[in-house]
Formats: C-alpha cells, sequence, structure tokens
C-alpha cells in the first residue's frame, strides 16, 4: 500500500509537470498515471488502496468543496440567484433527453436503456470544476458576477439531481417498480444538507468562541483537524442515512464553510483556507490518479465512433440547456459560453456508478460503461483545457485581481 501512495504521489506529479510543460492541464497527466498504472494495464496498485479508492476520492472531494466554502463570498452567491437553481438541473435534463433520443438509433438499445445511459453520463464532475473555479475566485476571475460562486452552487447540486434518476431507472430495467417521487428527494437532500451544515458551523462557532474566553483558544490547524473531522462525519451520516431519508453531506460541508466563514473573523477564513489549498496539494493527485485507475480501458475500443459521436451531440444539447438556464442573466454571451464548457467535464459520477448496470446483470451493462469510460478520456481533459484556455479570455478580471 506504501508503495501504491509512492505511484500515486511521485507518477501523478510527474505526469502533471509533463503536461503543463505542453501547455496542458496537470489532471490529464494525473488521469493518464492512474489508467496505466491502475488494475486494467499495469496493475501496480495494492489491491487494499483499491478497496479504499472511494473513500479516498470522498476525502480529496471534500478538501477541495471545504476550501470553495471558505473561498466564497456571501455576496456572489446572493447574485446567482435562479440561474444557479436551474443551472442544477436542466443542463443534465437537456442531456439524458439526448441520449434517450440519440442512442437507440446510434447504439442500437432501446429507450429505458437509453434514459439509463443518459443518468450516468448526465451529471457534471464537481472534481474536476470546483478546483477551478476556487482558483477563479481567488484571481478574481469572473467574481464580479458571481459565475464561479454559481457554477460551484449548480454543479453540486446537480450530481444529487442525476443520481435519484439514475436510481429510478435502474429499478425500472430490472424490473422494479419506479418511484418517480423520489425526485422529491432532490430538494429535500439539498434543504436539509444546507440547515446541517448552517448548524454544524453555529456550533463550532460556538465552541470556538467559548474556548476563547477560557483562553484556552485553539490554533488555526487545529481547527481545520475538527472541522475536517466534522466534514468526514456528514458524509458518514449521508451513508448511513441512505434509503431513510435524502441528505446531501457534499452541500452540508459546503453551507458549514460559508456559514463559518460568516461568523468568524476573515484572517481566520483566509488561514483555514490556505492551510486546505496546501493539503489539495497531495489530496488532487490522489482524486485523479484514484479515478484514472477505475478506468478500465478496453471498454473505450468496444465503444466505437458511434459512441464518440452519441457524446458530442449531447454536450451540445447539454450546451443548449446551459444557455437557456442563463437567459435570464445580466451575462454577456462570452460569460455564457464559458459557464457551457465549464459544464462539459465528466469523472468522478461516471467512475463510480458506470459499472453498476453491468454489475446488476442488466443487457445494456457494458455498452454503459464503454460509453462512460470513453466520455471520462474526453470530458474531463477537454472541459479542464477549455476553462484553463478561455478563463482569462472570457471572463472580467474584477479590481484588485490577478491573472498571474
Amino acid at each position: 500500500m506504501l508503495t501504491s501512495l509512492s505511484f500515486i504521489f511521485l507518477g501523478g506529479l510527474a505526469a502533471a509537470a509533463l503536461c503543463r510543460k505542453l501547455n496542458l492541464p496537470g489532471l490529464i497527466g494525473m488521469l493518464f498515471t492512474g489508467i496505466l498504472l491502475g488494475p486494467y494495464v499495469l496493475n501496480l496498485f495494492d489491491a487494499k488502496i483499491l478497496n479504499i479508492s472511494g473513500d479516498l476520492r470522498q476525502l480529496a472531494l471534500l478538501i477541495i468543496l471545504l476550501k470553495a466554502g471558505f473561498s466564497l463570498n456571501s455576496a456572489d452567491l446572493k447574485k446567482v440567484g435562479l440561474p444557479a437553481i436551474l443551472l442544477s438541473f436542466v443542463p443534465a435534463s437537456c442531456e439524458i433527453a439526448a441520449y434517450t433520443l440519440f442512442a437507440p438509433l446510434l447504439l442500437h438499445i432501446n429507450i429505458q436503456e437509453a434514459a439509463l445511459m443518459g443518468s450516468v453520463l448526465g451529471a457534471v464532475s464537481p472534481a474536476v470544476v470546483v478546483p477551478r473555479m476556487v482558483q477563479y475566485m481567488e484571481k478574481g476571475l469572473g467574481t464580479n458576477k458571481g459565475i464561479p460562486a454559481m457554477i460551484i452552487a449548480g454543479s453540486s447540486c446537480d450530481d444529487i439531481f442525476v443520481i435519484v434518476l439514475f436510481s429510478c431507472f435502474l429499478s425500472m430495467l430490472q424490473g422494479q417498480s419506479s418511484d418517480f417521487s423520489k425526485l422529491l428527494n432532490v430538494p429535500l437532500a439539498i434543504v436539509l444538507g444546507i440547515i446541517a451544515g448552517i448548524i454544524c458551523a453555529y456550533l463550532l462557532h460556538a465552541v470556538f468562541q467559548y474556548l476563547k474566553r477560557r483562553q484556552r483558544s485553539l490554533r488555526n490547524s487545529l481547527k481545520l483537524i475538527i472541522i475536517l473531522g466534522l466534514s468526514l462525519l456528514l458524509l458518514a451520516v449521508e451513508k448511513e442515512l441512505q434509503g431513510i431519508i435524502a441528505f446531501s453531506g457534499l452541500l452540508a460541508i459546503i453551507s458549514m464553510a460559508v456559514t463559518l466563514k460568516q461568523r468568524t473573523q476573515a484572517q481566520l477564513s483566509a488561514d483555514l483556507a490556505a492551510k486546505l489549498g496546501k493539503l489539495w496539494l497531495a489530496a488532487e493527485l490522489i482524486l485523479f490518479v484514484l479515478v484514472g485507475a477505475a478506468v478500465d480501458i478496453k471498454y473505450t475500443l468496444n465503444a466505437g465512433l458511434a459512441a464518440v459521436l452519441l457524446i458530442f451531440l449531447t454536450l451540445i444539447i447539454r450546451t443548449v440547456g446551459v444557455f437557456i438556464c442563463l437567459w435570464p442573466s445580466k451575462l454577456l454571451l462570452r460569460e455564457k459560453f464559458f459557464c457551457a464548457l465549464a459544464y462539459l467535464p465528466k469523472a468522478t459520477v461516471q467512475a463510480a456508478i458506470g459499472s453498476v448496470p453491468a454489475a446488476c446483470g442488466l443487457a445494456c451493462g457494458p455498452i454503459i460503461l464503454s460509453v462512460a469510460v470513453l466520455a471520462i478520456l474526453i470530458t474531463a481533459p477537454l472541459g479542464a483545457f477549455c476553462m484553463d484556455y478561455f478563463s482569462p479570455r472570457l471572463l472580467t478580471l474584477s479590481d484588485g485581481g490577478t491573472q498571474e
């Protein structure tokens, strides 16, 4: 296991550095390091680390979401309003509808199987998107109109909506009754997650203030450890409540960080965000290398050109959905185009649920997994590159911001 961790850190760093030398996002190198060293190519990773891969990826995602929360400005959140709500379900709905329409024609599967495929492919990847939005907030890119905050909020809710739809379509194909009233779980999970995060933030602030009054004030590093521990507990609560009541641990974590930032001194929030930024240097490698390790490259050979065409067709429809969401906003056309680019990447959700239909014994399982793998390989690097390349060209630099 220690050897596997050394491969993740050293191999991931070297590949990321090489990609940056070629003016490509480092994420591409990390993904391909995972693919190359993973169980489907060279098989150099210990089975123990692969068994806890899902938990490690969640831990890494937790770190960047906390950093996003401590970097978000409440004023930016107030700016986004209706477009952020629409972005949480309209682009995904458009993409799922596109798969339902085009997949039967191109891949010769039935409509129900196509809908299931769409629900696997419909989620945007917060792991790819959120770190970049945090960088843009730090640089002051697009913050004058709250664009990074809007994309963080929309992409975080997008995953909940898609996973609920996935469970409905999967039940339907397994011959079980499909209860679409489960869609009510989406707003419930969002509301409960936000409320839980706010409560946790007030409790943390009260504890920190009490200790300060008793002249037992904690160092910021210890405060961060407590926040990380509570965040892990929120994710555990989500897992325990699964099937009982809808709850989003990731949204709880973001709302906790945002609320705690409002309640505490600006210097504390900045210090915590800086410490999380240092943790992210290691967490990013773990996240993307292990996402790559979950990708079975042989399935791309089964997908064929029809699957490539399908992926690009559905992304075009998804882009239309993003523009529909932003229609009532005051964003310029170039800013709307950037938001559409930010909604391209697939990675974490597809790596997590892409193999589920095949594991359930569904006839469409192998082709769904093939398209999911191909979508990760195409859209994660493409989306990362487009965001990195176009952000300084399409977003406005706010006063005091820097593109360095």
